[in-house]
This record gives structure tokens, C-alpha cells and sequence, in this order.
């Protein structure tokens, strides 16, 4: 391995590693949802005790856009700021959607039919998650396959990005100063993450709307902060170079800050004050700050050996199977009574939900995902067509 290619796969090992802690976190919030009961007297969390519940029940969908974002923005940046050459929109959309579509149309098709046995059954359910416009319904946002409601958000940031990515790239091309570019990158990035605060603002301070109307607070329109903060980071990365990468003394009390920050705001969150009604662009912030800290380094330090550790980074590689699957096999584990009945037995069915949610997430990921991924050897690095068997030369 080279040494430019070393720094580069273990940055590669701590994105997995986030990746694969990002996806424990979600099944245990998933079951904590699932074991909390409410009643004449309010809502009751499975554990009582504030500190633990706050680490329990942190939500880290903001940093799977944070790293989505990052990581497809960098290729844009670099062509703005840098001058590098892009790879066509068509290449972009045709590896996104060999990436996530594969898997996504055979579980909403798998688990909708077992939720609905009898056609024609709720159609418009089904077209909607197809569609990825269920996050538009308020009903049916969490119908099927309930965390794939970021799926929706994905795709919507997918298109936003070849549309302003080639722009933001035209826009720098005539401004000679390397600095006026990062600026224009920089301002783009700003704006996209100012317009979320400005909508929960006004839906929250003016017009009084609850946190229960999920379109309007689930909407791209109130989450993409957390894209914005992740194409932030990539602009940033790109801007510093090498220059600005961070020594062990720097990068692990980032990393410290980071994550006391997150725990701070997930122990203060409650129903409609400051901290939960901006959670989420907060939250954007902080991981970006926490993976900037971790991938913008000069050596590795403790926390970036922790993330790199091989059963996190495997649990990172069947992370996208273990975020679609983990729900229908959380639902169908506790319809068969084989999950504890009682908020008592919490601990025990978080261990008996990864037990069956691992093996499933590692099997779809070598019969569905790995095979789909070849798909991408169809296309050459102009996104054309690739001829895999080309006429020989005329002598």
C-alpha cells in the first residue's frame, strides 16, 4: 500500500466504524420506542435513570446525513476549489441508485405483503414508499418500513446535489483567488443549513405547530441542515488540505466535546423546549464537528483506533442492511411473543433484537447489496456504457 493510500483506507475504516456504532445506536433507540408506555399520568422511558435514558435514546440519523453528504460532496468541492474535474451527474444517480435500491424495493415489497395479505390492500402506501414520498404523508410516514422515512430525504438530497453541485463548480470557475472559491463554497452551505432554522422557527415560535405533525418537522425542508452541516464539513476538509489537520492533543478533546455536547442535548430534550425543537440541526453540528475531528487527523489517536476496531468496521459494512431490517425483525420477534413483556425486560430484548437483526443484516448483505454493487462495472468512468467486448483495432 502507498503511503498517500494508507491515511486514505484508514479514514475509509473510521467512516465504516461510525457507521457501524450510527446502526447499533438506531436498534437500541428502536427498541427503547418500542418499550415505552404511556398512560393518564405521561410518557414512561424503559429506564429511569436521566443520564442512562439520555445515551439510550440518542438519535443518530443526523449523522448518517452527515456523512452521506461529506462524502459526496467532497468530488464537487474539490472541482470548485481546486479546479479537479467531476464525475457526470448519470455516473452520480446510476451508483445511488445500484446502492440503495436493490435492497430497499425487495423489503418494502416483502414486508408490505406480509402486512397486507389480501389485495389490493393500502396501494397508496406502497406507491408512496416506492415513490419515496411517504414522508409527505403524515399517516403513512412510518408505515412499512418505519426508519426509511431518511431514505426519502436521501434521494431528495441526491438530486440537489447534481443540480447545484455543477452549479457551485461554474460559479468558482472565474474567481481567481483560492479564497473567494472556499467562500462562495462555504456561503452555499450556509444558506442551506439556515433555511431548516428559519422553517422550525416559524413553525414552532409563530405558528405553534407541534412536534407531532411529522411532515412538517420530517420534511427536507426541516432536516436537510444535517446534509448541509455534512457538505460544510466536505468544504472544509478540502479548504485546509493538509494544513489544517489536527494533532492527538487537538483532535481527541474535539472528539470529547463532541460527544459531551450530544449527550448534553439528547439529557435536555424535552417535548417542545429549545433543545428538542432544534435538536436535530444542533445535533448536525456537533457530529460534524466530531467527524471532522476524527477524519482530519495527522496520526491516529484512541478514539480513531476504537472506530477502527475490525467488529465495528464489519458492522459498518452490513449497516444500510442492518437499518432496513431491524425493525420488521424487532415487530415480528415481539408479534411472536418471543420478545420480554414489561419494560423490565428491555435489556434482554435489545440483545435478543441484535441476535436475530445481525445474522439477517450480514446475509442481506452478501446475497443483495454485494451482488448489486456489481451492477456498477456496467458503466465506465464517463458513465457510459462499458464494452466489455470491444472490437479489436484496424491494423
Amino acid at each position: 500500500m502507498s503511503a498517500e493510500a494508507a491515511p486514505a483506507r484508514a479514514r475509509a475504516s473510521a467512516i465504516d466504524g461510525f457507521r457501524g456504532l450510527a446502526a447499533l445506536s438506531t436498534v437500541v433507540f428502536h427498541v427503547w420506542q418500542q418499550y415505552f408506555r404511556y398512560d393518564s399520568e405521561g410518557a414512561h422511558p424503559p429506564v429511569d435513570d436521566p443520564a442512562l435514558g439520555a445515551v439510550l435514546s440518542l438519535e443518530v440519523i443526523d449523522l448518517f446525513f452527515v456523512l452521506s453528504a461529506y462524502l459526496l460532496t467532497l468530488s464537487y468541492a474539490r472541482a470548485a476549489i481546486d479546479g479537479r474535474s467531476t464525475k457526470p451527474a448519470r455516473l452520480f444517480l446510476f451508483r445511488r441508485t445500484i446502492r440503495i435500491l436493490p435492497l430497499y424495493v425487495l423489503a418494502v415489497l416483502v414486508v408490505w405483503a406480509m402486512r397486507n395479505p389480501t389485495l389490493p390492500g393500502d396501494w397508496r402506501d406502497l406507491v408512496e414508499h416506492l415513490t419515496f414520498t411517504h414522508v409527505f404523508d403524515q399517516q403513512r410516514i412510518f408505515y412499512t418500513l418505519g426508519p426509511t422515512w431518511s431514505l426519502s430525504l436521501e434521494v431528495l438530497f441526491y438530486l440537489l446535489l447534481v443540480a447545484l453541485g455543477p452549479l457551485a463548480v461554474r460559479a468558482c470557475r472565474p474567481l481567481r483567488r483560492r479564497g473567494s472559491r472556499v467562500a462562495v463554497c462555504a456561503a452555499g452551505c450556509g444558506v442551506l443549513f439556515a433555511a431548516p432554522l428559519a422553517w422550525i422557527a416559524v413553525a414552532h415560535y409563530v405558528f405553534g405547530v407541534p412536534h407531532t405533525d411529522w411532515v412538517v418537522y420530517f420534511g427536507p425542508q426541516a432536516r436537510f441542515g444535517g446534509f448541509a452541516a455534512g457538505m460544510g464539513l466536505a468544504v472544509a476538509v478540502v479548504a485546509l488540505g493538509d494544513r489544517g489537520r489536527l494533532g492527538p492533543r487537538t483532535a481527541l478533546p474535539l472528539a470529547g466535546l463532541g460527544l459531551a455536547g450530544l449527550f448534553a442535548l439528547s439529557l435536555d430534550s424535552g417535548p417542545e423546549n429549545f433543545t428538542f425543537t432544534f435538536y436535530h440541526p444542533l445535533a448536525s453540528l456537533l457530529w460534524a464537528g466530531l467527524v471532522f475531528g476524527t477524519v482530519h487527523v495527522r496520526q491516529q489517536t484512541r478514539w480513531h483506533r476504537m472506530l477502527t476496531a475490525r467488529w465495528i468496521t464489519a458492522v459498518g459494512l452490513v449497516s444500510y442492511s442492518l437499518f432496513i431490517w431491524h425493525e420488521p425483525v424487532m415487530l415480528q420477534l415481539h408479534k411472536a411473543g418471543l420478545l420480554p413483556v414489561g419494560q423490565a425486560g428491555f435489556p434482554s430484548a435489545v440483545l435478543i433484537v441484535f441476535a436475530v437483526a445481525l445474522p439477517a443484516a450480514a446475509a442481506s448483505y452478501w446475497l443483495v447489496e454485494y451482488p448489486a454493487s456489481l451492477l456498477g462495472r456496467l458503466k465506465d468512468h464517463r458513465g457510459r456504457p462499458r464494452e466489455f467486448y470491444p472490437e479489436p483495432a484496424a491494423r
